[in-house]
């Protein structure tokens, strides 16, 4: 039975670089912090790399050797009221063009991007580690944004605060 009392706080090591720590958000966007919850639960983002960077607006991570369910995008233009915004530090679900797509692949903003508001479902937010960001946003990459030197999201951690999460709900 889910329970969910406080924010549950995410820890990303990367290689190198440092930790970066978020806040999820069950009440902005509940089913996407299950989803991101059961996946570091189940070791899936240990060893994964953060493989498109860019500068000035986001790392992207989270591409996983096993297949993982789709979920329902949460945000406001796919009728999920959402009005976490999309400000440096703030961690989002990536997905295709389609708005149902997002599966385990997530970003955290480097710098203010509005034109992702309502559009994209944020979950969380840094509380630390934004050294670590600016370091892995200015690495030297390739024209298809992937970093000329690997980054590695070493492992995950999560602490639920004693909360209970469902599993998610797939589309």
């Amino acid at each position: 039975m889910e329970r969910v009392t406080d924010n549950a706080v995410v820890t990303i090591e990367v290689a190198g670089f440092g930790n970066i720590v978020l806040e999820l958000y069950f009440d902005k966007a509940p089913n996407t912090v299950r989803n991101f919850i059961h996946l570091i639960q189940e070791g899936y983002y240990n060893g994964s790399t953060f493989h498109r960077v860019i500068e000035n607006f986001m790392i992207q991570g989270g591409s996983g050797s096993k297949e993982t369910c789709a979920i329902r995008g949460e945000f406001t233009s796919n009728g999920f009221e959402n009005d976490l915004l999309h400000e440096r530090g703030v961690i989002s679900m990536a997905r295709t063009r389609y708005p149902n797509t997002a599966t385990s692949q997530f970003f955290i903003v480097h710098k203010k991007s509005a034109h992702l508001d309502g559009e994209y479902s944020a979950f969380g937010k840094m509380i630390s580690g934004f050294d670590v960001l600016d370091a892995i946003a200015s690495v030297s990459t390739s024209n298809a944004d992937a970093p000329l030197t690997t980054v590695i999201i070493t492992r995950i951690t999560v602490d639920t605060k004693g909360s209970t999460y469902s599993a998610p709900t797939c589309v």
